[in-house]
């Protein structure tokens, strides 16, 4: 699988070019993507994957930023990654209000904030968990917890795998719905409607805490929701790798490449980790591959196609917003979803 790294790696210096990190917003996709490259800045430290990550962060200090919502606290990652090369108080005022949001937020369910938090698009939204947040606020708690003895922030990392399991995961499927409606009490959509790049967040984010909380029951019980979730995934692998927006509908909505990506990077994770048995390194390279080979090249670069845009949670005929969310290239989600994939990749054939 050296040729499939290699591709990955050639499309991270791609994206690099495409992209200049001063114009990328302050958002779950843009933070995702600086932490994919800050993971391969690891694997290649010829490649300057800092400076691009430093110039995105900067600029954002420069014209300001939010931190009011899971989707605008995910950046705290790519700050935390400067902060422990370059300890700039600047970066740690970014950390501070990450913490501080989650602390004081408002906590609409258990110990859960609202996904949109106090936004303005969280006046337009009911209260609500969506099910983005175990990667966009449970990564960044967890590792920031383990790494920095923070206890109090443990206790909640470590919560939060049982919360969602509770309110989002389907009881006889094991497979994730896309959000929680708490005023209403009930998941959107209702029932049986498995939206498949959410299902990639529980599979890729799920082996990235578990590297970082501590022991105990809960650790115990976010090994279990891997471990079920990615069963009650593999029936719904197509022959070509691939998984599709939706998860349960196959051949009725279309293959998307961010949710195949995000289950590849979970399933070689968690083969690497032990958290996986072995069986999962085969569907894990396979949809790995299948991603790999789609890649296009546009304007002399490489590309990523079939990512889904930004998908809502809609009360009204949520199956037709489903397949009826437009695909496209090189959405920052769905490029970090395939670095992390690459990165685990690396990793796996290292040890």
């Amino acid at each position: 699988m050296n040729e499939c790294y290699e591709k990955i790696i050639k499309l991270s210096q791609d994206t690099m070019k495409r992209f200049q990190p001063q114009n990328l917003k302050w958002m779950w996709g843009e933070a995702l993507l600086m932490h994919s490259l800050g993971m391969l800045e690891s694997q290649n430290p010829d490649i300057d994957y800092f400076s691009y990550i430093k110039k995105y962060v900067d600029s954002h200090i420069e014209k300001g930023y939010r931190v009011d919502q899971s989707d605008t606290l995910a950046p705290s990652l790519a700050a935390y990654y400067l902060y422990k090369k370059e300890p700039i108080e600047a970066y740690k005022v970014i950390i501070d209000k990450a913490i501080n949001y989650i602390f004081n937020a408002e906590k609409i369910i258990e110990n859960m904030p609202n996904h949109l938090g106090h936004s303005l698009e969280g006046k337009f939204y009911p209260k609500s968990i969506w099910v983005d947040s175990i990667m966009m606020y449970g990564v960044f708690t967890s590792l920031y917890a383990k790494e920095n003895n923070h206890k109090e922030l443990m206790d909640f990392a470590k919560t939060q795998p049982m919360f969602f399991a509770k309110y989002l995961q389907d009881d006889e499927d094991k497979l994730f719905y896309h959000s929680y409606w708490t005023k209403r009490k009930h998941t959107y959509p209702k029932k049986k409607l498995f939206w498949g790049r959410g299902n990639g967040w529980v599979i890729a984010a799920m082996p990235m805490l578990l590297d970082n909380l501590e022991e105990g029951k809960e650790r115990d019980l976010a090994l279990k929701i891997l471990q079920e979730t990615s069963h009650a995934l593999e029936k719904y692998q197509r022959e070509d790798g691939f998984f599709e927006t939706v998860i349960n509908k196959p051949g009725k909505t279309y293959i998307e490449s961010s949710a195949t990506a995000l289950i590849a990077s979970g399933w070689l994770h968690g083969v690497r980790k032990g958290y996986l048995d072995e069986s999962y390194k085969e569907k894990g390279l396979k949809a790995l591959k299948a991603v790999v080979d789609s890649l296009e090249t546009k304007d002399g670069c490489l590309s990523m196609p079939l990512i889904s845009a930004p998908t809502i949670p809609i009360p009204f005929m949520p199956y037709l917003g489903y397949k009826l969310t437009p695909r496209g290239n090189d959405w920052s989600y769905g490029l970090a979803a395939l670095f992390f994939a690459g990165y685990h990749l690396k990793e796996l054939n290292n040890e």
